[in-house]
C-alpha cells in the first residue's frame, strides 16, 4: 500500500474508533500512526487496540507506527459545596491548601508546588482560560487574587499557570506506571505531556531505557522558550497548540507553530502539528474552510505529520476525517506553489559527511531520472537527513528492524520495507532495486538513487551514494562479484 502524499498522519484511537473494522479502515483512509491516548482508558483498553493494530499490520504487510501520549501532571481546583459558583470581573477570589469545600470567595487547589512558584502578578487560568485570576499576594498555603475575567467555576476544573516555571515533573506517578507498560507492550513512540526543560525529556528517555522514541510536546510557555534545549534532546516534536492557546495569547500561536516547525526540520526530527485540526468533524462530515486551511498551512511549512484528536477517538466520522486530511494533504502536495514554499525553506546548513551525501542525493535525483532515493538505515538517521531535504522523488527507506520501520512512519516522504541486513554495499545496491521494483516506484528500465553507510550496521555512518539502473544483469555486469 503505497501513499500518494508525503506528509503523514496520526490518528488517535478511542471510543468511536476501538474495533478492527473500524481501525483498518482508518488505516486504510490514509491513518500512518495510531495514536494511544493515556489519559483515557485502561491498560486492557490500550493493550486491545495495540493488539487490533499490529494484527491489522500483519494483514496489510505495512508497518505501522504506534504512538502512547503520556497524560502528564493534572493541576486542578477542588470542589464546592454548591457544585459551581459563579465569578464576577472584579471580586476577591482565594485559592489555598484548605480542603474545605469551596464557595464564592475560595476554593482549594491542592498543588503546594504553585504557591511556591507563584509571584504577585502572575495569571492563573482555570478551565481552559474560560476564567482568568490575577495574584495579588501570595504565600506558601495561599493565593489572594482578584478575577480578571469572570465565569462559572465548577469541580476539579483544571488550572494553568502560564507566567512560571512550575517545580512539577514532566511525569507523575501514574505516567510513570504507563510509560512502563506502553514501552513493554511495544509501542513505537512516546509523548511527552507538560515539558518545560530539557531535563523532563532526559527522564523519561532513562525510564524508556531505549524501548520507544520520545516526542516532547511543546504546549507551555516554558518549553518554547527552552525548544533549542528541548529539541536537542527529543526524537521528535509535537505542537500542541491546545494549551499553548490557553496559556499564550491565541495569536501568539501561529508564528510559534512556524517557528518550532522549522527548528525540528532543520534537526531533522519529525514534528507533528496537532489540536482542533479538524474540530467540526466531530459532530458534521464536513470541515470548515478554515480548518481545511489549517492543515494546508501545516504541510506549506514542512510538518511531517498532521494530528486527528477527539474527530477520530470519539467523533461522529472518524473515517470521514482521516480522508479529508488525506484529500487535503494530496491537494496541498500536488500545488506548485506547495514546492516553491517547501523549497524556499530548506535549511542550507551543512555540517557534516552525511549532510553532504543527502544533498547531492537530493540534486541528483531531481535533475535525472530517478525515480527513488533509497536509504539503508539501522536507526533511522539517514532517512531523516533525507527527509529533511524534503526531495521531489519518493523516499524508500530500508531497514533490518521492524522498530525503525514503525518509528519511521512518522517521518515525511518515507516509504518503508524491511530488508535483509547487508555486509557490503553491492548488496544493499540489488536489495534497493529489487524493494524499489516490487513496491511499484520503479521498472526495469529506470534507475533509482542508494544511499548507505560503509561500514554497514554502523550509527552516523552515512557516506556512500550511487545512482543504480533497476536491471539487475546491468549491475552485476556494471560490478561483478
Amino acid at each position: 500500500m503505497r501513499r500518494l502524499r508525503n506528509v503523514k498522519i496520526v490518528a488517535t484511537l478511542g471510543p468511536a474508533s476501538s474495533d478492527y473494522d473500524t481501525i483498518r479502515a482508518l488505516f486504510e483512509a490514509g491513518a500512518d500512526v495510531f495514536r494511544l491516548n493515556m489519559s483515557h482508558g485502561t491498560h486492557d483498553d490500550i493493550r486491545a487496540r495495540h493488539a487490533i493494530i499490529r494484527r491489522i499490520e500483519s494483514d496489510t504487510g505495512r508497518p505501522i507506527g504506534i504512538l502512547a501520549d503520556l497524560q502528564g501532571p493534572k493541576l486542578r481546583v477542588g470542589v464546592f459545596a454548591a457544585g459551581a459558583e459563579d465569578l464576577v470581573e472584579g471580586q476577591p477570589f482565594r485559592l489555598d491548601l484548605d480542603p474545605a469545600s469551596g464557595d464564592a470567595g475560595r476554593v482549594q487547589l491542592p498543588h503546594p508546588e504553585i504557591f511556591a512558584a507563584l509571584v504577585p502578578g502572575a495569571a492563573l487560568l482555570v478551565n481552559d482560560g474560560k476564567i482568568r485570576l490575577r495574584v495579588e499576594t501570595c504565600g506558601a498555603d495561599f493565593a489572594d487574587c482578584t478575577v480578571t475575567v469572570g465565569g462559572t467555576i465548577s469541580n476539579r476544573k483544571g488550572v494553568n499557570v502560564p507566567d512560571v516555571v512550575l517545580p512539577v515533573a514532566a511525569l507523575s506517578d501514574k505516567d510513570r506506571r504507563d510509560l512502563d507498560f506502553a514501552c513493554d507492550l511495544g509501542v513505537d513512540w512516546l509523548a511527552l505531556s507538560f515539558v518545560q526543560r530539557a531535563e523532563d525529556v532526559t527522564e523519561a528517555r532513562e525510564l524508556a531505557r531505549g524501548r520507544a522514541a520520545i516526542l516532547s510536546k511543546i504546549e507551555k510557555p516554558a518549553a518554547v522558550h527552552a525548544f533549542a534545549e528541548i529539541l536537542a534532546v527529543s526524537d521528535g516534536i509535537m505542537v500542541a497548540r491546545g494549551d499553548l492557546g490557553v496559556e499564550l495569547p491565541v495569536q501568539a500561536v501561529p508564528p510559534i507553530q512556524k517557528r518550532l516547525v522549522r527548528g525540528a526540520r532543520a534537526a531533522a526530527k519529525p514534528v507533528i502539528v496537532a489540536t482542533q485540526m479538524l474540530e467540526s468533524m466531530i459532530e458534521s462530515p464536513m470541515p470548515t474552510r478554515a480548518e481545511v486551511s489549517d492543515v494546508a498551512a501545516a504541510i506549506y511549512e514542512g510538518a511531517d505529520a498532521v494530528m486527528l484528536s477527539a474527530e477520530s477517538a470519539a467523533g461522529r466520522f472518524p473515517i470521514e476525517a482521516v480522508r479529508t486530511m488525506h484529500n487535503v494533504a494530496v491537494s496541498v502536495e500536488r500545488d506548485p506553489t506547495y514546492r516553491d514554499v517547501i523549497e524556499a525553506s530548506r535549511s542550507a546548513r551543512r555540517q557534516t559527511v552525511a549532510d553532504g551525501i543527502v544533498a547531492a542525493g537530493r540534486e541528483i535525483a531531481e535533475t535525472t531520472d530517478i525515480k527513488a532515493i533509497c536509504c539503508f538505515s539501522q536507526t533511522g538517521t539517514t532517512v531523516g537527513l533525507v527527509s529533511r531535504e524534503k526531495p521531489r522523488v519518493p523516499i524508500l527507506a530500508l531497514t533490518p528492524l521492524i522498530q525503525t520501520a514503525r518509528r519511521l512512519c512518522l517521518t515525511w516522504g518515507t516509504h518503508c520495507v524491511l530488508a535483509p541486513e547487508q555486509e557490503r554495499f553491492k548488496g544493499a545496491v540489488i536489495a534497493a532495486v529489487r524493494a524499489a521494483l516490487a513496491e511499484g516506484f520503479a521498472v526495469e528500465t529506470d534507475h533509482v538513487l542508494v544511499i548507505a553507510g560503509v561500514p554497514f550496521n554502523v550509527t552516523g555512518s552515512t557516506n556512500i551514494l550511487r545512482v543504480a539502473p533497476c536491471d539487475e544483469r546491468l549491475i552485476f555486469r556494471a560490478e561483478p562479484q
